[in-house]
């Protein structure tokens, strides 16, 4: 029973061992990679950096292990140098996508201060679309061919194809093509494109930015084709604004015009109540109603809304407008005079006026008869 009970308790204790998760037994120091950023196909590449062993038991690495490096790199070729209590003992040099460096070459006593120096050299591979490529993957790989997934180190860098700048920058030249074609069009309407024009200009400064740079600042170049794309929305977005805008505009007119006409109307108590004044004053108030909704769809950015609403407001006011002009000659040419206010006058004037009159009189009476006795003597 005891053995038993012993063996189950050896087995607990195995399982839990294998159970607890393998921890890396080492760590990349900094790494860099010559020329840094983004790579242009069969650049040649240098990547360098150490690797540190820090014993978690023993031995400085598992000896049942391997360190495992695969690079992206074309012809890369691997020298490496590895140094014990700073004593370095360099390896021959090799090819090919993997370095594997075995547990049995790697494992000394956890006393000892254990590193490897790596150079890898080699040429950034040729692709067909721009894509990140790995320069360096370092892994440790155990006795059963998995990977220690904490132990992982991967660095990439962009390689490029220098044909995706090239046709981005065609995809937006012909996009700015497009809103020059635009602003053309809705500056014939005598629509103001100032708003749009600086877009414009901002977005063709960005093209050229990024038609100029070198192939290694592609990311850069994207992103100033990016920003172009950017105001060449903002200056399409500005040309419907200020299309609906001119759009409002022009729909206040008729209902301006018709205004005026009203107020001839009510300015003349014998038409304020004409019969048909109330017909043209509700024609008024839908057209202005329609400008409303036009101003609201406007603040919400429905351009295409606020342009139709405005028409709506445009033909509802001219209705009105030609209501209240055919009114007004009916009514002018029966006849019709519109009420006309005297100026006010003192009344002393009138005494003078009077005087004066009265005096003229009696001097032609005078003038008269002097010269009816002249005629008699004569």
């Amino acid at each position: 029973m005891m053995k038993g009970l012993t063996r189950l308790v050896i087995l607990a204790v195995v399982v839990s061992i294998l159970c607890i998760p393998l921890v890396s037994a080492f760590s990349v120091g900094e790494m860099s990679i010559d020329p840094s950023g983004s790579l242009t196909p069969n650049t040649a590449v240098t990547v360098k950096f150490k690797v540190t062993f820090s014993a978690s038991s023993d031995l400085t690495f598992p000896s049942e292990s391997d360190l495992v490096m695969t690079t992206d790199l074309t012809d890369p070729k691997w020298t490496y140098t590895i140094i014990l209590d700073d004593v370095e003992n360099p390896r021959n040099p090799t090819g090919g996508k993997t370095l594997d460096l075995s547990g049995f070459e790697l494992s000394y006593p956890s006393s000892v201060d254990e590193e490897v120096s790596v150079t890898l050299e080699g040429t950034a591979p040729s692709v067909d679309t721009t894509t990140n490529k790995i320069m360096v993957n370092i892994k440790e790989i155990d006795s059963n061919g998995n990977t220690v997934a904490s132990s992982m180190v991967n660095k990439t860098a962009l390689v490029i194809n220098t044909g995706d700048v090239t046709k981005v920058v065609s995809e937006e030249n012909t996009n700015l093509q497009s809103l020059q074609s635009h602003i053309d069009e809705k500056s014939a309407m005598g629509i103001d494109t100032s708003d749009a024009e600086s877009y414009y200009n901002d977005a063709k400064s960005k093209i050229s930015t990024a038609s100029s740079r070198p192939a290694t600042q592609y990311t850069d170049a994207l992103n100033d084709l990016t920003s172009a794309q950017t105001a060449i929305d903002a200056g399409e977005k500005a040309l419907e604004l200020a299309w609906a805008e001119n759009e409002i505009a022009n729909a206040q007119v008729p209902i301006n015009n018709v205004d005026g006409i009203i107020a001839w109307f009510k300015g003349n108590s014998s038409t304020s109540s004409d019969s048909q004044l109330s017909a043209i004053v509700a024609k008024r108030e839908v057209a202005v109603n329609y400008i409303s909704n036009a101003q609201d769809a406007v603040t919400s950015e429905n351009y295409e809304q606020a342009r139709s609403k405005a028409a709506e407001a445009f033909t509802k006011g001219n209705e009105s407008y030609t209501d209240a002009l055919v009114r007004q000659k009916e009514l002018m040419k029966s006849g019709f005079l519109p009420n006309i206010t005297l100026p006010k006058i003192p009344g002393g004037i009138f005494l003078i006026i009077g005087v004066i009159v009265v005096v003229l009189v009696v001097v032609g009476i005078i003038i008269y008869r002097k010269r009816s006795r002249w005629d008699e003597l004569g």
